[in-house]
C-alpha cells in the first residue's frame, strides 16, 4: 500500500534528490524556461510555486526562507525583485509544462518547464 507517500522517488536516495531538485528550482527562476524530463518536471513545479508565492510579500522572512531552499542568493534576488512583482496579481498557476517528445537515448518523455 502507498498511503501518505507524496512525491517521486527519481531514482536517487534522499540528499542527492534534493540537491537536483533545489538546482532545477534555481534553474527555472534564473533561465525562466527548462527543458527536462516529465518527472522531474512535475516534481518542482510546486517547489517553484510556493517559492514565487512566498515571494509576493518581500519581507525578510520570505528571505530567509527562500534562502534556506534556494543554492545562491542570486535565484533569491531575482525572486523577490523580479518575479514577485510580476505576479503579484496572478492567484497561482505560475508555470506551464509543454511536452516535446522523446530523448534520444532512452526514451524518456521531455518536456519544457516554464513560467508563465
Amino acid at each position: 500500500m502507498r498511503h501518505r507517500n507524496k512525491g517521486r522517488i527519481l531514482g536517487r536516495t534522499t540528499s542527492p534528490r534534493k540537491h537536483l531538485l533545489a538546482n532545477l528550482a534555481q534553474s527555472i527562476i534564473l533561465y525562466e524556461k527548462v527543458r527536462t524530463t516529465e518527472a522531474k518536471a512535475k516534481e518542482v513545479r510546486s517547489t517553484v510555486e510556493r517559492m514565487i508565492t512566498t515571494a509576493k510579500k518581500p519581507t525578510l522572512a520570505s528571505r530567509r526562507l527562500l534562502l534556506k531552499k534556494l543554492p545562491t542568493e542570486i535565484a533569491v534576488k531575482k525572486l523577490l525583485d523580479v518575479l514577485g512583482p510580476r505576479y503579484a496579481k496572478r492567484a497561482g498557476g505560475y508555470t506551464r509544462i509543454t511536452k516535446i517528445g522523446q530523448r534520444q537515448g532512452d526514451a524518456a518523455k521531455m518536456v519544457v518547464l516554464e513560467l508563465v
